[in-house]
């Protein structure tokens, strides 16, 4: 299967409402622009460096999101032109992106990243963190970024029940604190094996990358 047949396959088989993002880590701009051909423009990378290496060969109506675990010394690598960060586990994290995207005057979307799983390698804040953040003073003088959403990411399990209550309590915090923040459209959980499931509970953006590029090579 070439990657535009697994791309066409799978935004055959989800509704309108859920966004694509092809997370095309570790994969050569040469897949990216098969892709890119093939309708895709929303690519999410895990290392800002490679994303940024990218973005300067690939064209510019691409979005990039940064899906990984963000490290404040590299955010001002990425500040002027990515769309959306996945993975705000922090206000210090925030702080340093509303800085950087200052510099640039711009006003960079993010989502807060919610810790829905049971293993400890996973980031992310409680939901009561995340209340907290929204409802701080300090949250509040931050211009230049906007949250627009929550992501979570389910524990690595074959147990498919758990990774549906998982899900579940994402979806129920984010609509718990919609109705304090109307700005919060995004909820981002799903992957290649899972996002069937992550979308009847009420994902609204899935990142998938081995169903599309196929399985990846690390170095």
């Amino acid at each position: 299967m070439s990657i535009k047949d697994n791309l066409q396959n799978i935004k055959s088989s989800i509704p309108e409402h859920v966004t694509l993002v092809a997370v095309s880590k570790t994969k050569p701009v040469s897949d990216l622009m098969e892709a890119y051909d093939a309708g895709q423009r929303i690519f999410g990378e895990n290392k800002i460096q490679e994303m940024a290496e990218k973005y300067e060969q690939m064209p510019k109506d691409v979005q990039w999101h940064m899906i990984g675990h963000v490290q404040r010394n590299k955010v001002k690598y990425m500040a002027e032109f990515v769309s959306l960060i996945h993975g705000i586990d922090s206000f210090k994290l925030l702080k340093e992106i509303n800085k950087q995207a200052k510099k640039y005057d711009r006003v960079i979307d993010c989502l807060l990243q919610i810790k829905i799983a049971d293993e400890d390698s996973k980031f992310g804040m409680s939901a009561n963190d995340a209340t907290t953040l929204l409802y701080s003073d300090e949250f509040s003088e931050l211009k230049n970024i906007k949250i627009v959403g929550l992501m979570g990411m389910a524990t690595f399990t074959d147990n498919m029940t758990q990774v549906e209550n998982e899900f579940r309590f994402l979806k129920t915090t984010f609509d718990q604190l919609k109705t304090q923040n109307s700005k919060l459209k995004i909820l981002s959980m799903g992957m290649s094996g899972d996002y069937k499931l992550a979308i009847e509970c009420g994902s609204t953006m899935i990142r998938v990358g081995s169903s599309i590029f196929g399985a990846r090579n690390y170095q």
